[in-house]
């Protein structure tokens, strides 16, 4: 069940405060003593009881129990007074005990004696009766059952009810709901995606004055779908509507409608319609659509009776829902192929914003917003941090500054400098520097080598993107050493003669091992595999093969934002799966051939190269420029 909330005066919401702290709750949040602790009502019900534990064991210890036969010998040596006869014991005070103390307080244990009321006459002893009544017992020892059964049941139902995971909760939708102010989130906060905002920016206008749109007959959209990568921002985007409308603002898994029970699904979809008109105006933001929403009669195996009946539920409610209620549908997917279609169609999802990732001035904009709260060091320059990141989207780029100032407070810097944010590019794109692995000589040698070959075919090939840094320091899992090359600039397009020159520089490491030494190493497996796959992809996805003519031969609908690593089922004869296999083959070959040749006419470059990696094991890229002229 979503909770609601509500504005309070400052004032009501300091005596909301107090009384929590005294009854047990927790401080409001952004209390700096969230954490710390806290006076309780429990507490003091504790400390209460442990006062009257100790209260009675002293007041117990000052009463002496002795035995009857003593208490009628001090009867009979008069020492006895202001007797209390109840019917299982005897009360009273001792005039001189044993040790000599005066009017000390006695009890003992009643004995069945006809004789001690005319013993206690014969010594004129003071003495009164004291009766007890059964009833209060009698009572109670039905109704404290009672009691505790009742409490405890209503305990247990409160928790099946009410709880989070109660039983009798399953149909309620677990939306969180955040206040304006509780978001916290603008279009400040929002950077390189000035297309996608601008869309978004113009539905907080049809929150905030609806009657600017509806005077000339518009209606506001009724759902607005956020398409993009991982991490591009999109729940963040919705955030910021939310934060700048001013409106309430739902948010909800697709995953967590669909339970193990029957109808759970659709129940929940209702619920949080029905929250939602009562909160009009308001967003709701269905994260990770594609868990919900995916396409009836895609899976081979038959459709999910209950995915597919909550679907329909999402359906019907989205499709009679009232344009004019303020209720704005949001969603975000990186998925967006596998989506049903009537869950895409105008009425529903009225607009579709695609996110992409950002280009450079857009991951500079993204560095200036991350880096607010950063000190930076006078020589760094944004816009060179943005040039080193190509392909990086906003969750990357706030790894990066996390992890370059997490470096900068390690090394006890007082800033973060331009080094830091360089080895944290490394640190994300090669993975962590193994400086402890030890190579042999051999190996190492390999590696100088198969790394110079890369960064020299690099720099002889017309199309190649600059060589940045050349290291033969291990980084991650498996890689010895690398070459980063860095583009000049952004690119959507890509050419045969790029796509062959990239060959070139994939094979550039395996053919220096080929001329320096004879022989090859294992170093090369990922390099070809990358090799492999564009040589396969120019021939049967781009049309670049003389032989085969313009066709394609990959149909099956990939994922536009998501890698699988599943290769599409084949469509073709075995006759052209040879015909491709041959192509790929010759297309290899014939870039082997064209690095071999490169490689041989700089065979000093390749020293040169090699023997500095071996001295330094790091050669940037102007270095490698002028160490080449």
């Amino acid at each position: 069940m979503a909770k609601r909330t509500s504005r309070q005066s400052p004032e009501d919401q300091n005596i909301l405060d107090k009384l929590r702290s005294f009854f047990g709750g927790m401080p409001p949040k952004g209390d700096p003593g969230r954490r710390k602790f806290h006076f309780s009502f429990w507490y003091f019900l504790m400390a209460l009881l442990a006062l009257s534990i100790i209260h009675d064991y002293f007041t117990a210890s000052q009463i002496d129990t002795i035995p009857y036969s003593e208490f009628k010998r001090y009867v009979v040596e008069e020492k006895v007074q202001k007797l209390s006869l109840k019917p299982q014991q005897i009360t009273g005070i001792l005039k001189e005990d044993k040790q000599g103390r005066k009017d000390r307080p006695f009890v003992t244990v009643r004995v069945e004696d006809p004789e001690l009321v005319k013993l206690l006459d014969a010594q004129k002893i003071d003495y009164k009766g004291h009766y007890e009544s059964k009833w209060l017992a009698a009572v109670l020892s039905w109704v404290l059952p009672l009691v505790f059964f009742i409490i405890v049941w209503r305990f247990l139902i409160g928790r099946m009810a009410g709880g989070p995971q109660g039983v009798l909760s399953l149909g309620k939708a677990r939306a969180k709901i955040y206040a304006d102010r509780e978001v916290g989130v603008t279009f400040k906060d929002v950077a390189g995606i000035d297309e996608a905002r601008q869309e978004l920016e113009e539905i907080v206008e049809f929150l905030k004055t609806p009657e600017k749109f509806t005077r000339l007959g518009g209606k506001i959209p009724k759902g607005v779908l956020l398409v993009g990568a991982p991490g591009t921002g999109k729940t963040l985007l919705a955030k910021a509507v939310a934060g700048e409308s001013g409106v309430p603002f739902f948010s909800i898994s697709g995953s967590e409608f669909v339970e193990m029970f029957v109808g759970v699904g659709a129940a929940r979809v209702r619920d949080l319609f029905a929250q939602a008109k009562e909160q009009a105006p308001c967003i709701i933001f269905v994260d990770e659509l594609d868990a919900l929403g995916k396409a009836r009669g895609m899976s081979p195996m038959g459709g999910h009776d209950e995915r597919e009946q909550t679907l329909n539920q999402l359906l019907v409610e989205m499709d009679g829902f009232d344009a004019t209620a303020g209720v704005i549908i949001m969603a975000a997917t990186n998925r967006p192929e596998i989506l049903d279609p009537a869950l895409l169609r105008a009425g529903r999802f009225d607009r579709n914003v695609a996110i992409d990732r950002p280009d450079l001035r857009g991951r500079e904009a993204i560095l200036k917003v991350h880096t607010k709260e950063v000190k930076l060091g006078p020589d760094v320059d944004l816009a060179k941090v943005a040039a080193l990141t190509p392909g990086f989207v906003g969750a990357d780029l706030a790894n990066l500054v996390n992890e370059a100032a997490l470096l900068s407070a390690r090394r006890d810097e007082n800033s973060v400098g331009m080094a830091e944010f360089q080895d944290a590019i490394d640190r994300i794109i090669g993975g962590l520097e193994k400086k402890n692995r030890m190579m042999n000589e051999k190996e190492k040698h390999i590696v100088a080598y198969h790394e110079s070959g890369h960064a020299l075919v690099a720099m002889n090939v017309p199309t190649a993107d600059p060589v940045n840094k050349v290291s033969i320091i291990p980084r991650g899992i498996a890689a010895l050493g690398y070459t980063q090359q860095l583009p000049t600039e952004d690119r959507y397009l890509m050419t045969r003669e790029e796509l062959l020159d990239r060959l070139c520089v994939l094979l550039g490491g395996r053919v220096a091992e080929e001329i320096i030494f004879k022989d090859i190493s294992t170093g090369a497996q990922n390099d070809l595999q990358r090799a492999t796959d564009i040589a396969r992809s120019m021939v049967t996805e781009y049309g670049m093969s003389e032989k085969l003519g313009l066709v394609t031969y990959t149909r099956e609908k990939r994922p536009l934002f998501l890698n699988t690593g599943i290769a599409p089922a084949k469509e073709y004869s075995e006759k052209t799966a040879q015909e491709i296999d041959a192509e790929v083959s010759r297309l290899m070959e014939e870039c082997h051939q064209r690095v071999r040749t490169i490689l041989n006419e700089k065979r000093e470059h390749l020293e040169i190269i090699s023997q500095t990696l071996l001295e330094k094991e790091t050669i940037l890229g102007d270095e490698l420029r002028e160490l080449l002229g």
